[in-house]
């Protein structure tokens, strides 16, 4: 999706960043799961002043919860007449690191500064606000003023204190791209600073499972070799050619290295024949943070430099020539760092999180599944700065088909139970159907991952994924055999990590029609004693929902799809008899595709295409040169991640070391 290259575009690029500033501190979607936010504090709130809030308070200790990331943040809050005198996080279950790190940073502002105007903390949106929902239910319990406590404001100690720091390197983003950038750079000769939005190190490496790197030495040793300039040129005609060569040859040609490079510095991965893909596995999730830690300190930290986290990068600093000479960065504290360097590497991660930007560019109204941190600062840094927008500008990857129910129905069963949705959702056998009532595919695309998220986007937000009683019937019966499943869901490991035992084609499913019933009775789907019924409760067209449903039937009972063509080993009938149920399936958006035009040594290019002096990109915000509109590679996000850093860094550290 192309948007204008003009001062029409500039415009319009500057319209969506202000939506977004005003967006990011209530939309954000964390890592990895389709959850609602919380219950917001109450809306309408005056603007806060300087001066602590003080009212009176019914002395005691309440207790609170509301929704959190990943389950319920409950609270213990205890009043004085007069203030909040102590929280304590009864449970909770958010990111280690990271909304866990949140609830504790907003804690401490609301007692610091006696308010609920706390700052949101950057990658942890739905933490921070579930902590602020919790301690104000607790202050309405308490007969406390709400619109007093959200006028006082967090004063923060860093306010109007400016620091200058030097290096020959900045990289912008501690994930895997600009780790790699900042560890490459300092192999360089250079002094490097990294800064890093969030708390945490690894960005979207944390949550991944594997990456490609083409023929790597392990992947020789098993035995399974890609013929490269095959691959290139599949890759560039699959794109229509709307793609930079050589951008793709340099990846494809040289990411092989980085599995020894990786593995020399501690990070190895284990080689996994992916069907015929070259998958490098990641190492277990627990170690990854610890160990890009422990590379950054062998090499940036022991030349001198620094790894700064919970900093935000605002704006680049430019010459009289518009060559990039530093970074303005700001910290948690409020303090301003003006950093002067003679390169920066820009690896911030894209704006999928930045809903409007998402839809306005690529019409896509699914889940956030990346990081919450990603709204586009560096994009936007990089524009004000001349930076052109690559014409493929608006790609994003859709990698992972999600059942909206999934979360809710884990509040009240075991994660095997819960997931039956999901695991539906993956396989072949069962009738797809798009908001209208209309079959969109050969459900076979379940079977590939982006296959199955693109086809589905491309028809609208969402798809309902239909299943009768018998079918479940079947499942309780014999397992996902007894629904002809080919294989097991292709499902990303961490989704059945708590359940891999009975994570098998022949375990029976307990309790499948409690569960279903759960899951419409939570909103999250929907039922019918009959298909006309199950169509009109879940808003289809019952006209085109009926006349599909019969088509399907007679495909299934001649094995002959004339619509979509699917196998017919994959047709199963659905059967005469209620109750049939619908399944909500959403698209799973990993990242942002691109914002920057860069050239093979990933030079951030000006709207000439001539380089930006001292300015380059590596990870995401570099891959709109890859594709012609959207991601379509099993583990090319994460392989070029390392890769471009790897590469993006070494011309970053040789450019520095040169001026």
């Amino acid at each position: 999706m192309k948007p204008l290259i003009n001062a029409e575009k500039s415009s319009k690029l500057k319209r969506t960043w202000l939506l977004a500033l005003c967006l990011m501190l209530v939309v954000s979607l964390v890592a990895g799961c389709a959850q609602p936010a919380p219950t917001p504090p109450s809306e309408e709130a005056p603007a806060p002043s300087d001066a602590p809030a003080s009212q009176g308070y019914t002395p005691g200790t309440y207790t609170s919860e509301a929704d959190g990331h990943s389950g319920p943040v409950v609270v213990e809050v205890t009043f004085s007449e007069t203030a909040i005198t102590e929280i304590a996080i009864v449970s909770q279950a958010e990111t280690a690191g990271l909304g866990d790190a949140a609830l504790e940073r907003v804690k401490d502002q609301i007692l610091e500064g006696q308010t609920l105007a706390a700052d949101v903390v950057s990658g942890a949106t739905i933490s921070s606000q579930a902590m602020l929902a919790a301690v104000e239910a607790a202050v309405l319990q308490a007969d406390g003023d709400v619109s007093a406590l959200k006028a006082a404001a967090v004063v923060r100690p860093g306010d109007g204190v400016v620091e200058n720091l030097t290096a020959d390197v900045v990289v912008v983003g501690g994930g895997a791209s600009g780790v790699s950038a900042a560890i490459a750079a300092a192999e360089e000769g250079a002094s490097v600073i990294l800064v890093e939005k969030t708390g945490v190190i690894g960005g979207a490496s944390n949550l991944s499972w594997a990456g490609k790197l083409f023929n790597s030495t392990i992947a020789l040793e098993n035995e399974l070799e890609v013929d490269l300039e095959a691959a290139i040129t599949h890759w560039i005609e699959d794109s229509h050619w709307r793609v930079d060569a050589a951008v793709i040859r340099r990846y494809v040609t040289q990411s092989g290295e980085t599995y020894e490079w990786l593995k020399e510095r501690g990070y190895e991965t284990m080689f996994l024949n992916f069907f015929n893909e070259q998958m490098h596995m990641l190492p277990p999730y627990d170690s990854r943070e610890e160990t890009l830690r422990s590379m950054l300190a062998a090499s940036v930290e022991q030349q001198g430099g620094q790894v700064i986290t919970e900093t935000t990068a605002k704006s680049l600093i430019t010459n009289s020539e518009g060559d990039i000479i530093g970074v303005v960065a700001e910290q948690a504290d409020g303090t301003t760092l003006e950093i002067a360097a003679k390169s920066v590497v820009l690896a911030t991660g894209g704006y999928a999180a930045n809903r409007e930007m998402v839809k306005e560019h690529f019409g896509f109204e699914g889940v956030n599944g990346g990081l919450g941190q990603n709204v586009g600062e560096g994009l936007q840094m990089a524009w004000e700065a001349g930076a052109r927008v690559p014409d493929n500008f608006g790609g994003q990857m859709l990698h992972q088909t999600l059942a909206r129910g999934t979360a809710d129905l884990k509040t009240v069963y075991e994660p095997f139970e819960a997931s039956y949705p999901l695991m539906l959702s993956y396989l072949p056998t069962l009738m797809n159907v798009g908001t209208s009532g209309a079959r969109f595919r050969d459900e076979a695309a379940t079977l590939k991952a982006v296959a199955a998220a693109n086809t589905s986007a491309f028809h609208g937000p969402f798809h309902y994924v239909i299943v009768s009683a018998a079918q479940l019937d079947a499942l309780e019966s014999t397992g996902m055999n007894g629904i002809q499943a080919p294989r097991l869901p292709g499902m990303p490991p961490e989704f059945y990590a708590s359940f891999a035992d009975q994570f098998t084609l022949e375990n029976p499913w307990e309790n499948v029609f409690e569960v279903f019933d759960t899951m419409v009775e939570q909103g999250n789907g929907f039922k019918g004693e009959t298909i006309e019924a199950l169509a009109e409760n879940a808003g289809m067209d019952v006209a085109v929902f009926t006349e599909t449903f019969r088509h399907y039937e007679e495909a299934a009972e001649s094995g002959t799809d004339s619509a979509f063509g699917k196998a017919a080993e994959y047709l199963l009938p659905m059967g005469s008899e209620g109750p049939y149920y619908a399944i909500i399936a959403e698209i799973n958006n990993l990242g942002s595709i691109g914002g920057l035009t860069i050239n093979r040594n990933f030079q951030v290019l000006n709207e000439a295409r001539v380089p930006i002096g001292g300015l380059y990109a590596v990870g995401m915000e570099a891959a709109g040169v890859l594709y012609n509109d959207t991601y379509v590679g099993n583990g090319v996000g994460i392989g070029y991640a390392f890769t471009s850093g790897r590469l993006g860094g070494e011309e970053a550290g040789k450019w520095a070391m040169e001026q």
